[in-house]
């Protein structure tokens, strides 16, 4: 092979080189613009997803504090029912109870 052949034979492969990147540059961008716009889609579903839990949680706080204010006059009672030496009184009772039915 003469040099002047070798030589073309290297233009040739560094055109096919360019070209080649140059295509992927082109899948790359096509690849990349599919990639933004899905994200953008997904950004739109997590923002209104996002929006329902903050209105369904605003509901729930809402019950919470309608739970309270109803339970407010109850306190005390609960309060008591909760303390050890009350649940171990029950617990004696429905003992009793529990031996003398046959």
């Amino acid at each position: 092979m003469s040099l002047e052949l070798v030589g073309w034979i290297g233009i040739g492969v560094l055109i096919a080189a360019v070209v080649a990147v140059v295509i992927e540059g082109v899948v790359a961008a096509v690849w990349s613009m599919r990639v933004a716009k899905a994200a953008q889609l997904l950004s739109e579903r997590v923002e209104t997803e996002q929006a329902e839990i903050e209105a369904d949680l605003a509901k729930v706080r809402a019950a919470l504090e309608e739970m309270r204010r109803l339970w407010q006059p109850y306190r005390r009672v609960l309060r008591w029912i909760q303390h050890p030496l009350v649940i171990a009184l029950i617990g004696s009772y429905r003992r009793r109870r529990m031996g003398v039915r046959p």
